[in-house]
């Protein structure tokens, strides 16, 4: 038969949920495995209180319980004593860590160790058995990655240190972008059930000339008045290095030209273009070309016709 969860815990029918969580925190301090390596009875006190608590903690089956509805393991009540679900003292480690009471759990056993999550070590072998949940894993570990810019669009390799000091390389997937979260499976806090994860998230740094436009990146090129005019074959920055543009004759500022699959990487395989903006630059102060400009007759030409001005 199922122990008595008010006994377990050593407080009374009309206990407050403050009184339970209290009791509690003091028979977990006292008994976690963790403390009581050598005491095996120690961890299976720890298991049933915990068990008590889980079930005294929800007020539905708190209720239900007190109703004679269901049993201390809070499996359904069968009459004149008969039946049950594998329950009583001898029935096994039963903890229900489901919905809304792994929170709790999460946030009393923070406070109970300093902060290392839930309980781990001996602890983690309670949830074995028919018809019982498994044990909750630890707290997931929040990261924040900031990225290079070409690095992003290029899907470098990063290396991250993680809280216990290790440091591992992270492949940023394709489509990345900044508030991306990736998921690094049992790199969390140990717990009961395993070690939860660490979740990174994704911040691009801006880059002092390359900006992003969707999957393509945008760039502003700085060209000579002569190589507008001629055209010329002229070095441009690309995420991936630097790469020769033809810049068509009588070009002038403002004219857009397309590097295809220099942006970044897409979700679906493919990659964004890199879009190069010329843009004329006329020096400063110089004699020969003020001399050819006050020469050179293009006065009848209104290039700000079609602003209708």
């Amino acid at each position: 038969m199922a122990a008595d969860p008010y006994t377990l815990l050593g407080v009374s029918r009309t206990a407050t949920e403050a009184d339970i969580k209290k009791a509690y925190r003091k028979l977990a301090k006292e008994l976690h495995p963790d403390r009581n390596t050598d005491n095996p009875k120690a961890a299976e006190k720890f298991s049933q209180v915990t068990s008590a608590y889980d079930l005294l903690s929800d007020k539905d089956k708190r209720a239900r319980f007190d109703r004679g509805e269901i049993d201390g393991d809070g499996n359904p009540a069968a009459p004149f004593g008969f039946g049950g679900g594998g329950g009583g003292p001898h029935g096994g480690f039963r903890a229900d860590f489901g919905g809304e009471q792994a929170g709790d759990f999460s946030d009393l056993f923070e406070g109970l160790f300093g902060g290392r999550g839930r309980p781990g070590g001996a602890g983690g072998g309670f949830a074995g058995g028919f018809g019982r949940r498994p044990q909750p894993k630890g707290a997931n570990v929040a990261y924040r990655l900031t990225v290079p810019f070409t690095d992003a669009a290029t899907l470098a390799p990063q290396r991250i240190t993680l809280a216990d000091g290790k440091t591992i390389d992270l492949k940023l997937p394709a489509g990345v972008e900044s508030g991306t979260q990736m998921r690094l499976t049992g790199k969390g806090q140990p717990g009961p059930g395993g070690n939860g994860d660490a979740i990174v998230t994704i911040e691009i740094q801006p880059h002092r000339f390359f900006t992003r436009d969707g999957d393509d990146i945008r760039i502003d090129l700085p060209i000579s008045l002569s190589e507008a005019v001629l055209g010329a074959s002229v070095r441009v920055p690309t995420a991936d290095g630097a790469v020769m543009l033809t810049v068509p004759k009588g070009s002038t500022s403002g004219k857009t030209l397309r590097l295809k699959g220099k942006g970044f990487h897409k979700k679906g395989g493919a990659r964004g273009d890199q879009l190069v903006t010329l843009m004329v630059d006329l020096p400063v102060d110089d004699d020969a070309l003020v001399e050819f400009v006050q020469g050179w007759k293009d006065k009848d030409r209104n290039p700000r016709g079609n602003l209708g001005v």
